[in-house]
């Protein structure tokens, strides 16, 4: 069996067992019982109408992963699995990625990069708006004026950005409140989305992992830096051991057979007070080395295991 990782530049450029990325958790765990290779976006290629990648053969050395520097031009098609999980921004380069996997057949892709591209991890979330705090998405700076005037704190969001860049807090009365709309919409011309601020999130926000269909028991809480109103930085520091209400765990589980429906099998959702403010589809942290701490468990097999023996992955070859 043959399993293809398409990760980050970065990730590839500095690789080795990195505990703080999802993605290398997953292939060191599948490294010891299938032959998995790495690629990125740019070592796609189209050769006709044959999806290839210039990949690696990824190497387990007792507990570190390395991988192989000769360079292997394979069908993606020759793939039984295929990991897409490249970081956003999702820019031209990424679209055009996606597009390279509309050629191919044979793999289930993890998440389907098709949806990926038609999924934007914040507006999106709109599909689910009865289980969000009060949001707009506008590029008017007299209807963002008029929200905030209504909810007196709001956050805005650039739709393009990732990683919380370009995220803003605002209150109602703030001197700077026309300059800061007119940055987030680029005067009047970029949508932003414009939430009602939840004041539980000076505590922080849930991670909430989806699998498949289901919600996974585990989750963290990442708490906002000393200088900021917001998680923004990976450090153990500002994680925390999170739990779910009966009922988070109901409401987001029938996002997670939602998404699953669609093609997004594995999901995180950013919460606040049991209200989603973001979905992250592209490449979500599942915080593997923080949740095996805090629940003893091995989150990269539940994980490994599960797509083996899944659905879309057993009717591959009949879809």
């Amino acid at each position: 069996m043959k399993i293809l990782f398409v990760i980050d530049k970065l990730e590839y450029k500095y690789f080795e067992f990195n505990d703080l990325v999802t993605n290398f958790w997953m292939i060191k765990e599948y490294s010891k019982n299938y032959d998995v290779y790495i690629t990125t976006i740019n070592c796609l290629s189209l050769e006709g109408n044959v999806a290839k990648a210039n990949c690696n053969l990824v190497k387990l050395l007792g507990e570190e992963i390395v991988y192989s520097k000769d360079i292997n031009n394979i069908d993606i098609d020759d793939f039984d699995m295929v990991f897409f999980r490249p970081d956003p921004p999702v820019d031209n380069n990424y679209i055009n990625a996606t597009y390279i996997f509309d050629f191919v057949k044979s793999p289930v892709v993890i998440n389907k990069p098709s949806v990926i591209r038609n999924f934007n991890e914040k507006l999106h979330s709109l599909m689910f708006k009865e289980l969000m705090p009060k949001t707009i998405v506008s590029s008017s700076l007299d209807e963002i004026e008029n929200f905030l005037e209504c909810e007196n704190e709001i956050i805005l969001k650039p739709l393009d950005k990732c990683f919380g860049s370009g995220v803003m807090y605002l209150k109602n009365g703030d001197k700077n409140t026309r300059s800061i709309i007119n940055l987030m919409t680029s005067n009047g011309s970029a949508f932003t989305m414009v939430q009602k601020y939840i004041p539980a999130g000076m505590n922080g926000d849930k991670r909430v992992l989806t699998l498949g269909n289901k919600v996974l028991d585990f989750c963290v809480v990442k708490h906002p830096t000393k200088d900021d109103f917001k998680f923004n930085t990976h450090n153990d520091s500002y994680i925390s051991k999170g739990f779910l209400t009966a009922k988070e765990k109901s409401d987001f589980s029938y996002v997670a057979k939602q998404l699953n429906d669609i093609g997004i099998y594995m999901a995180g959702l950013d919460v606040i007070d049991g209200k989603i403010i973001e979905i992250n589809v592209t490449s979500p942290c599942y915080f593997i080395k923080e949740i095996n701490s805090f629940f003893d468990v091995k989150l990269e097999k539940i994980i490994c295991d599960y797509f083996i023996e899944s659905p879309c992955y057993k009717v591959k070859n009949v879809v």
